[in-house]
């Protein structure tokens, strides 16, 4: 994925978190992916994020996937 797309996802990600007031490790639980994995996501150093995990963080924050992907 390119360096772009990942802080892209990233700074989506976290706008959306933070819009339903949702802490990283709230996101995580309800993701229920690792909390690492929710900052590091954010952060853009997910290397690459499979689309299995980006599923579970839209359904968490309550989107599709292609919320995430813009």
């Amino acid at each position: 994925m390119a360096e772009s797309n990942k802080s892209n996802i990233g700074k989506t990600v976290k706008k959306l978190r933070e819009k339903m007031g949702l802490s990283q490790e709230k996101l995580a639980r309800l993701a229920d992916v690792s909390n690492n994995t929710v900052v590091n996501i954010e952060a853009g150093k997910q290397d690459n994020p499979t689309i299995e995990t980006l599923k579970k963080v839209a359904n968490a924050l309550q989107v599709g996937v292609d919320n995430l992907l813009k």
